[in-house]
């Protein structure tokens, strides 16, 4: 490996700066595990015809007041909805309907596959999530690394277009953390780009950063103090591109690439409390 190729290995390779890493995903499995146990919860609902295209619903506690789509990160090659299961918990105290839906994963499929499978879940949720007790048509999405990406291709799709009987405006704000932005930097990741297969018309194609947000929703950003240096520089980078929209930055000091999921879920953090912000709950 040239150095060349190594810098950018360092820049995006989050297992190696995080080697207690797999601590945070069993932590994450035994949590997700309890919440699937104890919460009012719909599992594995299909929202299209391919295997992945599950969804699960966390029906919020008494009424209602809000519905948010959560969309797990892990490179768009690994993690599952269900290791996630545990950011509903504290949610759906606070009246808020979590819809976490998964998604095929690369090399299987490409980047391209899974922005089409999210329009499709972003559009179920959108349609059916009050068959589950959620708050009429209020939508919100967040995502974690791929899904921060993932959650800003929403923000900037034309929904009119993809499907006539969508309002042009059917998402009211995103909270995106640690996302990828930039996919072309991601063309000098040989460890990632085997499984993604990104060239550069599609890096351009698929990167948000490059796009217009589609609405005046506003999109809440975070991003952790202990980061690698290629997620601090894509986080400031969607905040410069996309500044007309940008409402807020949460800062997150003490947090590397997977702590600051936990964070989302921490009832006593800064960045939960912006989620609930966000959605009109404080």
């Amino acid at each position: 490996m040239d150095d060349y190729t190594a810098t950018f290995e360092r820049r995006y390779n989050n297992r190696a700066a995080v080697p207690e890493f797999a601590q945070h995903f069993d932590r994450w499995t035994r949590l997700s595990k309890t919440a699937r146990d104890e919460l009012d919860c719909d599992l594995d609902i299909p929202y299209g015809d391919h295997p992945m295209e599950k969804i699960d619903i966390f029906r919020a506690e008494g009424r209602s007041r809000a519905l948010l789509m959560f969309i797990h990160g892990g490179y768009w090659r690994s993690l599952d909805k269900r290791d996630h299961s545990f950011l509903a918990t504290e949610l759906v105290k606070r009246g808020v309907t979590v819809a976490m839906p998964n998604y095929a994963l690369c090399p299987s499929v490409k980047v391209d596959d899974i922005v089409r499978q999210m329009l499709k879940a972003t559009a179920w949720v959108y349609r059916t999530g009050s068959r589950y007790g959620a708050f009429g048509n209020s939508l919100y999405l967040a995502g974690h690394s791929a899904g921060g990406h993932l959650a800003t291709m929403m923000m900037a799709a034309q929904w009119d277009r993809f499907d006539a009987e969508l309002p042009a405006t059917m998402i009211e704000g995103a909270l995106t953390l640690s996302g990828v932005y930039d996919l072309t930097e991601l063309l000098q990741v040989p460890s990632l780009n085997t499984d993604l297969r990104l060239d550069e018309t599609s890096a351009v194609k698929l990167s948000p950063a490059f796009m217009r947000p589609a609405t005046n929703a506003p999109v809440w950003t975070a991003v952790g103090g202990r980061e690698i240096a290629g997620f601090l520089d894509q986080h400031q980078l969607l905040r410069t591109q996309w500044k007309d929209v940008v409402t807020a930055d949460i800062p997150c000091p003490d947090d590397n690439h997977f702590s600051i999921v936990e964070r989302f879920a921490d009832p006593k953090s800064a960045l939960f409390d912006a989620a609930l912000r966000m959605m009109k709950l404080r």
